[in-house]
């Protein structure tokens, strides 16, 4: 960037000419802002987290859902420790982790590829549908449907939720029934926007990005592409899109209103 500057600056020209440079270098700054804004350490703590190769030279967090095969693919997998009911049910078992200390549950349903970590708790009726990574101590609980997403340390979507080509960082929690609805209706490429500059994913299904310690309240709905900060929060029932940044929280500002209720008992 500097160096643009430098050559921007440097270049004799006229009115018109002078604004078309400043003009592709208010481009390019802008691109640049976009760029660090949301890098994956913008959003998660990787030190700790076994699957780190996920996040190495992706530029833009979302990149590292496209990066989830590649990454089993490089795993020996098939090594089934912990607790594993023989009621669960696993496809492709060959191509399954479980780490140690985990609770699979009766009824649970796990599809290979994919990397379950240590500690963690697959409960009855979780349904895995393949290419998911998770961290340890992290749950997938009662009716969740979890496919092609990425869980850090300590991430939970215990009830009734759907995680769809998400990431979710460290100790990220959903509540019941939350939903991470990943595909447009018109099934063109998921964007991203930045006040009035418009960063096209490339990818035709991206759920949510989550970063460390952010919460979603029960029956809330991120839209496609949904980003949120560090620290961020969606309160209860919550229809919510676009960027949440760090450390703020959004909730719907409807006033409910006690009055006095009129007697329709029967006599």
């Amino acid at each position: 960037m500097e160096s643009c500057t430098r050559q921007l600056t440097n270049i004799s020209t006229g009115p018109e000419e002078e604004e078309y440079y400043l003009y592709i270098y208010y481009i390019i700054k802008q691109e640049t802002v976009m760029q660090e804004l949301f890098v994956p350490e913008v959003f998660f703590d990787l030190n700790n987290y076994a699957h780190s190769e996920l996040f190495e030279s992706v530029e833009l967090v979302w990149d590292a859902l496209v990066n989830i095969p590649k990454r089993l693919q490089s795993l020996n997998l098939g090594i089934l420790q912990g607790n594993i009911s023989k009621e669960a049910h696993l496809v492709n078992p060959e191509l399954i982790n479980i780490g140690i200390g985990t609770v699979v549950e009766p009824g649970a349903y796990i599809k290979g590829p994919c990397s379950i970590g240590s500690y963690c708790s697959i409960r009855h009726g979780a349904y895995l549908r393949g290419n998911v990574i998770t961290g340890d101590h992290c749950i997938i609980g009662h009716a969740t449907e979890v496919k092609n997403s990425i869980f850090l340390n300590n991430s939970q979507a215990a009830h009734f939720s759907y995680v769809g080509d998400s990431i979710l960082g460290n100790k990220v929690n959903l509540g019941a029934g939350v939903k991470l609805a990943n595909l447009l209706f018109n099934n063109q490429s998921i964007k991203i926007y930045l006040e009035s500059q418009v960063a096209d994913t490339g990818l035709r299904k991206l759920g949510a990005i989550i970063g460390d310690m952010a919460q979603i309240g029960c029956n809330s709905v991120t839209n496609p592409g949904t980003l949120m900060g560090k620290r961020s929060c969606v309160y209860p029932s919550v229809n919510v899109g676009g960027i949440i940044l760090e450390d703020h929280s959004v909730k719907v500002a409807n006033e409910t209103i006690t009055y006095p209720q009129k007697n329709y008992a029967l006599p």
